[in-house]
């Protein structure tokens, strides 16, 4: 049965913390699990005109479940009590046994007045059971809220304490599972991690060793490794595609919505980047050279790690934007606390928020090792003479940056193949003229390096056997372009 909404006050100096009051009121009523259980009163929410500011907040605060006290460096107007209005919604609150959470903006008190740091101090005891925690800056307040009030809800039996890949997938049966992709799973499982799992073992069995079934039913991690249709279960388990034109905007060169398993999806996306990243490939003698404008093992990690750590409580697909300049990864979920962006540079603790999820993926080396995937990003982006990617918590969920090489790929690229293939002067001197016109003809290049027919055409085979040319046309109406 669905239970009545509880109901948030938010107390907090009227104009030092209008910012911050207005933002959780919208982040709480915005949020794809907090609005389903929540509602809000601040400020603002009061009548312009009726009974008093005052006895309106108050009866506010009689009738909410949970009070969230923003305190920053103002006490505010004392009234006749000599109390401020925000102590006084405070001192309800306690009087009344509400939940109270109280959210302190800045490392210390030195700044804050004398009286607010007494009520701060009051705040903190721990006979009066009062959760406090400090934040920075808008989106560490919105975090720390978002943490406090799951934390209430499960302790209200509301939602549960288990994770998202653990919990049980209500109506999933072994017929939702692909054969195929277990036994996928498994063989790679073996060749990668020596894991102990024979060949023939059955399906359930497999699914039961993988701490995939409990209590003879199917968790989520099950559909989203190896469901038939994973998107049945969960819609919001796909990824957006875009090619955008230019650097900014909103012109898409393609778009698409990729849906699948967790593996499925990886894949779908590789080869989504692949097709609109630039690569080049030469030859020198029997050996081939690939080069990619951005290193695929650093995008294998960024969306690895989008798929194992997103929020799949959020219906926000992941998504992936692919610019001239460079590619962005958002999924919903930002980095659990107290993982901040900066750690990620460095040498860091690794906490998934799906683990199990994360264990079995580690398994197929999906995952290579723990907290290294985004060390392994920067070192792979530098070893491509790349700048450093961006990390950065963003509207609710976590953004990968990776900034490209831009025009310097190109000509790092012409200037690779004229010095690995060993192009000839009379080449070079046609190739600088595709450059300028677009196109050559035997003849062209016959009247260009005053040589022979029978050179000419050598001359230009070999350029397109060294893969710079393509050929259009038969006979004497050939030409050739170069490839792009």
């Amino acid at each position: 049965m669905q239970h009545s909404k509880f109901k948030i006050f938010i107390s907090a100096n009227q104009k030092e913390m209008k910012t911050e009051r207005l933002s959780l009121r919208a982040f709480i009523l915005s949020d794809v699990l907090l609005k389903k259980h929540f509602d809000v009163f601040v400020f603002e929410d009061t009548p312009a005109k009726g009974i008093s500011s005052e006895a309106t907040y108050l009866e506010e605060v009689r009738n909410c479940d949970v009070y969230i006290g923003i305190l920053g460096n103002q006490y505010g107007n004392a009234g006749k009590d000599g109390l401020s209005a925000t102590e006084k919604e405070f001192k309800l609150a306690e009087k009344r046994n509400k939940e109270i959470l109280v959210f302190l903006k800045g490392p210390n008190e030195f700044a804050r007045d004398k009286k607010l740091v007494t009520l701060i101090n009051h705040i903190k005891k721990p006979a009066k059971g009062c959760v406090y925690k400090r934040f920075e800056n808008v989106n560490g307040l919105k975090s720390n809220v978002y943490e406090s009030l799951i934390m209430f809800l499960e302790n209200k039996g509301v939602i549960s304490s288990l994770h998202f890949d653990t919990q049980i997938c209500k109506g999933a049966t072994l017929k939702d599972i692909d054969p195929k992709k277990v036994k996928w799973f498994i063989e790679r499982a073996r060749e990668a991690r020596g894991f102990g799992i024979p060949a023939k073992t059955s399906i359930k069995e497999a699914l039961e060793r993988l701490d995939l079934i409990h209590r003879e039913k199917l968790i989520n991690s099950a559909i989203l490794l190896f469901g038939k249709r994973p998107q049945k279960y969960f819609v919001q388990a796909k990824i957006r595609c875009g090619r955008i034109k230019g650097i900014s905007g909103h012109d898409f060169l393609d778009m698409k919505i990729l849906e699948g398993t967790i593996p499925e999806l990886r894949e779908s996306a590789m080869r989504f980047i692949a097709e609109h990243i630039k690569k080049a490939v030469y030859f020198d003698a029997n050996q081939r050279y690939d080069k990619w404008e951005y290193p695929l093992r650093a995008l294998e990690e960024v969306i690895t790690n989008a798929l194992a750590h997103r929020d799949y409580l959020s219906n926000s697909d992941i998504q992936l934007a692919i610019y001239d300049d460079r590619i962005e990864v958002w999924n919903p979920g930002e980095l659990p606390r107290p993982l901040v962006p900066a750690d990620l540079k460095k040498k860091h603790k690794s906490i998934p928020r799906n683990k199990l999820l994360a264990s079995n993926l580690f398994l197929i080396k999906h995952i290579e090792r723990w907290g290294m995937g985004t060390n392994r990003i920067m070192d792979e982006m530098r070893a491509n003479g790349l700048s450093d990617p961006k990390f950065q918590n963003l509207s609710g969920g976590f953004e990968v940056t990776l900034f490209g090489p831009g025009k310097a790929f190109e000509r790092e690229i012409e200037k690779g193949k004229l010095h690995t293939l060993e192009i000839s002067e009379r080449q070079k001197r046609a190739i600088k003229h595709l450059k300028a016109n677009d196109v050559i003809s035997t003849k062209a290049y016959m009247k260009l390096n005053k040589v022979s027919d029978k050179t000419a055409f050598l001359e230009l085979n070999d350029l397109l056997k060294k893969d710079l040319l393509v050929k259009e046309g038969k006979g004497r109406a050939t030409t050739y372009k170069l490839k792009r």
